[in-house]
C-alpha cells in the first residue's frame, strides 16, 4: 500500500513545472524533485515539447570570471544571498525566487539574461563548496563573484575596471546614444538596490 501523499506529489509536480519553465536541466530536477526520472522526462516533454538536453553540467568556475558574466553572476548572487538571509523557505524556492527577480531586473533594463538557470544553480553549489567567494571592490564597495581564497585587499571589480573591449559586440546598439556600452548595466546596481532595499551590489 502506497504511503505517498497526494498533496505532496502535487507540490513536487508544481516545483518541477516551475524549474522546467526556468530552464532547469534534468540532472538538477532529479536532485531537487522527488519524482521518478521517467515522470520528469515526460513532464519536460509536455512543457517544452522536446526531450531534455543531454550533456554535462558546467564544471568550471572560470565562466563566472569573464566580464559580463561576472556582472550578471554577482547581481544574481547578491539577490540570492539577501533572499536566503531574510527568508525561511527551502533553498530551492529561494533559488527560484532569486532567479525570477534577476530576470525581472534584466527585463526592466530591456536587456538579455546572460546567466541561465543552470549556471545560477551551479554557481550556488560552487559557493557552497567553497570554490567561489564574494570580494569587495575597493573603489565602489560592491560585492562581486571571485575565485575562493583570492586576495581580497586591493580588489577592483569588472565595472570599475572593465576590459578594453568590454561590451563592444553586444553594446553596439546602445553606443549610438553615447552611453557606456554595457547592455542594461548602466543603472543595474541602482535597480538591484531598489529591489532589495539596499541589499544589492552597492
Amino acid at each position: 500500500m502506497s504511503t505517498k501523499s497526494v498533496l505532496g506529489e502535487v507540490r513536487e509536480v508544481q516545483l518541477a513545472i516551475q524549474l522546467i519553465h526556468l530552464g532547469a536541466r534534468l540532472q538538477f530536477l532529479e536532485s531537487e524533485v522527488g519524482l521518478s526520472r521517467e515522470r520528469l522526462i515526460r513532464l519536460y516533454k509536455e512543457i517544452k515539447g522536446v526531450s531534455p538536453p543531454k550533456g554535462l553540467l558546467p564544471f568550471s568556475t572560470d565562466w563566472y570570471m569573464t566580464w559580463l558574466a561576472n556582472i550578471h553572476s554577482s547581481m544574481f548572487y547578491n539577490m540570492y544571498q539577501f533572499m536566503k538571509t531574510h527568508s525561511d523557505e527551502e533553498k530551492v524556492w529561494v533559488l527560484i525566487k532569486s532567479y525570477k527577480l534577476y530576470l525581472q531586473q534584466i527585463e526592466a533594463q530591456e536587456s538579455e539574461p546572460i546567466l541561465d538557470f543552470t549556471r545560477a544553480c551551479t554557481m550556488v553549489r560552487f559557493f557552497d563548496s567553497d570554490m567561489l567567494q564574494l570580494s569587495t571592490c575597493r573603489r565602489c564597495a560592491g560585492q562581486f563573484v571571485a575565485h575562493a581564497h583570492d586576495h581580497k585587499s586591493g580588489y577592483v571589480c569588472v565595472l570599475c575596471r572593465p576590459p578594453s573591449r568590454a561590451g563592444k559586440a553586444r553594446g553596439s546598439k546602445r553606443a549610438a546614444g553615447g552611453e557606456i556600452s554595457v547592455p542594461g548595466m548602466e543603472s543595474i546596481g541602482l535597480a538591484v538596490e531598489s529591489a532589495l532595499d539596499g541589499g544589492g551590489l552597492h
